[in-house]
């Protein structure tokens, strides 16, 4: 080979080389280019994300954080801050036949898997559970179970057994408060009591971080609870309500209606208790009524003379009707022995006298015609009659008969004798000092001072004897009334009730004891009437829940009565 074809070889060579390096240069700048190109791209998109999510779309709430950490539903509480119903996160057992995807539907026998949850919860019916895991229907076996039983459980290693955890109600009192309180449904919401009248506020995301307060003192409602139920049994009654109320600003205390449900197991049939025989039963409550007729005449004027007599040795015969009273009484009564030994003649004499206009006019200004002033959706209406009343209409309205409203209507229109003349509607929210409703005035505030004498006359000298309790001044009447049935009042069945009010010297709270169809037993010495059963757990009561109220027992102190002692001299005691 020649040195002119070597020479021409390696330039050849060399411009191969070189084509090469170039075409290798240039598939590098694509891929880098490429490469920038889709980093470009990736960044544009980003940019034109965040732009739209910065201008376009709205901004995150402030709350979500305060969302994430909130329960639910709010608490609610009493006025002191005690849970009364809260809100937490709690397991269930579900069955999911369909956990092992298809095939059977349990790992173990449903035998076994029966008595091992009839051993974690006794309750249980074990048959009932069998044929449940053998029908393969999927559902809730157990609402809300403790973290051990749900550990329990799973350690059978059964997969049709899950644990979903839930948002759940819990009421630490248990029934206590309940008719308050109401519950809360399976669809979320609040039914019958408070729970429902705040359920919007206790859902909302804002407002549910702060609890609803109530104006009950859980300490008080346990103890007027606790009373009742011991009246109950004693006088082997069919139900009982109270209430405690503040005189001067409307505020409920406490408010019970027995018997009574318990709202964690609202689903275990405990429905029949729900109805709330304070403010939505409406009964005739008898010679209860008589301080407000009394309170009318003293107003009107109609009444001028305490000490005035009127006659009643006989029935009164008007249109074919007797108005009597349950025992003789004597030839003549005062109003303040009327109202001690409980004279049904006399007070209609004195509501004849006043007349149906002025004291259906008194009524209707204490509400009594129109349905209970309280936030809860269960109301009663009262049995009220319209247009003018007849005079015999008058005359048994006076003493009770004739008009049948709740306790709660009562136990306002106790609050307005006392406290100065003014009504104010009940609220079972805690107010504020000095935002109390300014109401309207209903009696003069010297008609008021002498019906404070007057009821606490009744305790000391009449038939409200065993309601009184050394120290705290308690002065009310009891009513004992027939309830109507078919063909006229039955004379085997009573409502029994004592309205009352304590201190009598400055009356700070109004308690209403009500029992429904009392029996005479051996605990009440034979009787039925209020005088036995409601009177003695208004007696009980007071002195468990005035320390509590700031009402300390002095008997160094009482009501003045100095002036209306001669009108009763060898008082012994009334009947009903």
């Amino acid at each position: 080979m020649t040195a002119i074809s070597v020479s021409t070889t390696i330039t050849t060579r060399r411009r191969q080389l070189v084509n090469v390096r170039q075409h290798s240069l240039l598939v590098a700048k694509s891929r880098v280019l490429l490469v920038a190109g889709l980093f470009a791209a990736t960044a544009v998109c980003a940019l034109a994300r965040i732009a739209y999510v910065g201008v376009v779309e709205p901004a995150p709430r402030s709350v979500d954080m305060a969302e994430a950490l909130t329960p639910q539903r709010g608490d609610i509480v009493d006025r002191n801050g005690v849970p009364l119903a809260r809100a937490f996160q709690a397991y269930s057992l579900w069955f999911n036949p369909e956990a092992l995807g298809g095939g059977s539907a349990l790992v173990h026998r449903p035998e076994e898997v029966a008595r091992a949850l009839v051993d974690v919860f006794p309750d249980m019916d074990e048959a009932e559970l069998i044929a449940r895991l053998k029908s393969g229907k999927p559902g809730y076996l157990r609402r809300r179970i403790l973290p051990e039983h749900a550990n329990r459980l799973h350690a059978l290693g059964e997969p049709a057994l899950e644990f979903p955890r839930e948002n759940e109600r819990f009421y630490p009192q248990g029934s206590m408060a309940a008719h308050v309180l109401g519950f809360v449904s399976s669809d979320g919401h609040g039914r019958v009591g408070m729970e429902e009248v705040f359920d919007e506020r206790l859902t909302d995301p804002v407002s549910r971080a702060q609890p609803a307060v109530l104006s009950l003192d859980a300490r008080v409602q346990g103890a007027l609870e606790d009373e009742l139920g011991r009246g109950m049994i004693e006088a082997n009654a069919k139900g009982a309500a109270g209430i405690i109320l503040d005189v001067d600003t409307g505020e409920v205390v406490a408010l019970a209606s027995l018997p009574s449900f318990d709202p964690n197991l609202i689903d275990k049939g405990s429905t029949p208790n729900i109805f709330n025989r304070v403010t939505n039963q409406v009964y005739e409550l008898g010679s209860a009524f008589k301080p407000i007729t009394v309170a009318a005449a003293l107003d009107a004027g109609t009444v001028a003379d305490i000490g005035r007599r009127y006659p009643s040795s006989r029935p009164l015969s008007i249109g074919g009707f007797q108005i009597r009273d349950s025992h003789a009484m004597g030839g003549s009564l005062n109003v303040a022995e009327s109202l001690i030994h409980s004279s049904n003649v006399v007070t209609a004499q004195i509501a004849d006298e006043l007349g149906g206009v002025r004291l259906k006019s008194t009524m209707s200004a204490l509400g009594m015609d129109k349905r209970p002033f309280i936030e809860l959706p269960a109301r009663g209406f009262p049995l009220w009659r319209s247009g003018e009343w007849p005079r015999i209409t008058t005359m048994t309205v006076s003493y009770g008969h004739g008009i049948a409203v709740t306790p709660l209507h009562l136990a306002s229109a106790y609050a307005a004798l006392v406290n100065g003349g003014i009504w104010r509607p009940a609220t079972l929210v805690k107010l504020q000092p000095g935002k109390a409703p300014a109401g309207h005035r209903v009696f003069k505030a010297s008609t008021s001072a002498r019906m404070r004498q007057l009821l606490r006359m009744i305790v000391v000298y009449g038939t409200g004897k065993k309601a009184d309790a050394p120290g705290f001044r308690i002065g009310g009447k009891t009513g004992s009334a027939e309830k109507p049935g078919a063909g006229g009042y039955r004379r085997s069945s009573l409502v029994s009730t004592f309205a009352a009010v304590f201190p009598m010297d400055r009356p700070r709270y109004v308690v209403v004891a009500m029992f429904d169809e009392p029996q005479g037993t051996a605990a009440t010495s034979g009787q039925r009437t209020a005088a036995w059963n409601a009177a003695p757990a208004v007696g009980r009561v007071v002195p468990r829940i005035g320390p509590l109220l700031g009402v300390m027992p002095d008997e160094t102190r009482d009501i003045d009565i100095s002036d209306l002692a001669p009108l009763i001299p060898g008082a012994n005691g009334g009947h009903e």
